[in-house]
């Protein structure tokens, strides 16, 4: 077996990749609407918006068919591993009643990421992504 402090520095460090994650979805919709209302080019642009549309969309799957984070249920499997205290429920589920002692429904939860997942799918209407406009060979006569 690895060293437990090695196996819960892991664990850790899927929290950080979770945390990011989650910064990933909830900040790429607000900069979109922003950007897009202050004149950022990079806001539309295909790789970036495809990329949050996609992560959006299967967070919203997975509430709807039921199944959990691959990344909750990994780090779970560490800090089993290690020997370390796991909790119950998601991980959102846990930092929402970590921060505001409130108790949320999954339920409710669910709904959230799949509303979120039709705001984001709603943007791409929105502030529709557009191509790189190609770039032209003038020919020397």
């Amino acid at each position: 077996m690895p060293d437990p402090w090695i196996v819960l520095l892991l664990a850790d460090l899927l929290v950080a990749l979770h945390a990011a994650l989650v910064l990933f979805a909830v900040g790429g919709l607000l900069v979109t609407f922003v950007g897009a209302g202050c004149g950022w080019p990079w806001v539309r642009n295909r790789w970036f918006r495809g990329l949050h549309l996609g992560y959006v969309l299967f967070v919203a799957l997975e509430a709807v068919v039921g199944w959990p984070c691959p990344l909750t249920v990994w780090e779970f499997q560490l800090r089993k591993l290690a020997g370390g205290a796991t909790y119950p429920g998601s991980f959102i589920g846990r930092w929402i009643e970590e921060v505001l002692y409130v108790e949320v429904n999954p339920l409710i939860l669910n709904a959230a990421y799949v509303l979120f997942g039709v705001a984001v799918l709603a943007s791409w209407w929105l502030v529709p992504p557009r191509r790189r406009p190609r770039k032209t060979r003038t020919s020397e006569q």
